[in-house]
């Protein structure tokens, strides 16, 4: 993607802004001819836009979105506002489990599942990444993942969570007896 300013010259075959020196009714008191016809807007490349404009083109489109608490949701994009904040129709929010790693490559690395949540109003700055579904592949499962009922991925997930923390936890508590201080070591003495 190049880097584009304001200033640079608009691509061949658009229409071009300047003219004459002063406006259209000094060039007629004046006695120069017709005005000019008026100028168009100058428009800007779709690369120049790095705010909530770019979601123009991904409107109507399924979209994937993972949240900054690491949820990870697949909808239709509706609507979209300034700060981003999206609205989302047939929403459907996928779960994971890794499973403790395996031996063989073709092994199952985990389950998934499904939660579907219809309408779902997402705050802009909760969105972690956000990007368009291929739609020919939408339909086949992850690699190395199977899908299971929603209560036991969902479970499994929680106590990976809770064993993942854990495992920090006693890990940051090693450091501080040996000295050394993390950003989160406050957490671990209280």
């Amino acid at each position: 993607m190049e880097n584009l300013t304001i200033h640079d010259a608009p691509p061949p075959g658009a229409p071009q802004q300047g003219g004459r020196a002063g406006g259209p009714h000094i060039q007629q008191a004046l006695g120069r001819g017709a005005p000019p016809p008026p100028q168009q807007p100058q428009q800007l490349p779709p690369q120049m836009f790095t705010t909530a404009a770019q979601l123009l083109d991904l409107t109507d489109k399924k979209l994937l979105i993972c949240l900054r608490d690491g949820r990870k949701l697949t909808g239709i994009l509706r609507s979209w506002d300034q700060f981003a904040n999206l609205v989302l129709q047939s929403t459907v929010e996928r779960v994971y489990a890794t499973l403790p790693e395996a031996t063989d490559e073709s092994a199952v690395k985990g389950y998934y599942a499904d939660k579907p949540h219809g309408i779902f109003l997402v705050r802009g700055e909760n969105v972690l990444l956000l990007g368009e579904i291929d739609l020919d592949k939408d339909d086949e499962p992850p690699a190395g993942f199977e899908e299971r009922d929603y209560k036991t991925v969902d479970q499994m997930a929680k106590e990976r969570k809770a064993l993942d923390r854990a495992k920090e936890k006693t890990k940051l508590k090693k450091l501080a007896t040996l000295g050394f201080e993390g950003e989160n070591i406050g957490e671990v003495l209280l």
